[in-house]
């Protein structure tokens, strides 16, 4: 089994989606030491923002200057090591109600027509379906479901989204929100986030 440990939080140390993500990734090896884990840190080697050559590589443009080569080999290796992990494990913090858009470049290097989806005649078709994605994810505040601020939920609800439209529906969240609410509410969550953890099988 083939594991991709995706990591977006700026805080380094100070980030509970690191520290979940990585409970996540140790409770799944420790079950199965066979796993082949491969790692990317998004904050510490920055991808940028998707430019027009990426955008229209994807569509068989082949690119004029060398940099533009090198930047769609990498997201040829991006989308390889999505394409080949059985479980993608997503540290994914929520900034200003929605995604660090270091995780939003990741996305659009993922998100590639007649690779994991297609169009058809009856519409969108996802092609990569039998993955399991297990995102870490981690509120300053309250945004669950039945929450006054629930509305405002553009980091959870469009990963979910984005992953079904890429044919994925084994989809679990561990989350701890109300982060930024004093400390108890802090330790209660991510105490609340490890016994989720601990439950997942590999």
């Amino acid at each position: 089994m083939t594991l991709l440990h995706i990591d977006a939080s700026i805080l380094n140390d100070q980030s509970v989606s690191r520290q979940l993500s990585a409970a996540v990734v140790k409770q799944l090896t420790d079950a199965q030491p066979n796993v082949q884990v491969v790692r990317t840190d998004l904050a510490a080697r920055p991808i940028g923002h998707l430019s027009a050559p990426e955008f229209l590589a994807f569509q068989g443009v082949e690119a004029q200057n060398e940099t533009d080569k090198q930047q769609i080999a990498r997201n040829d290796q991006i989308l390889g090591d999505f394409l080949a992990a059985d479980v993608v494990v997503v540290g994914a913090p929520m900034y200003n109600f929605s995604l660090p858009t270091q995780l939003k470049a990741w996305l659009d290097r993922i998100a590639v027509v007649g690779k994991t989806f297609r169009y058809t005649a009856t519409g969108v078709e996802g092609l990569a379906g039998g993955k399991r994605v297990i995102v870490a994810s981690t509120r300053g505040g309250l945004y669950g479901e039945g929450t006054p601020a629930a509305f405002l939920d553009h980091q959870e609800t469009y990963l979910r989204g984005f992953f079904g439209f890429l044919g994925i529906i084994d989809i679990t969240f561990i989350r701890a929100e109300g982060l930024a609410m004093g400390d108890d509410s802090r330790k209660a969550a991510v105490d609340l986030a490890v016994v989720e953890i601990e439950k997942l099988s590999a």
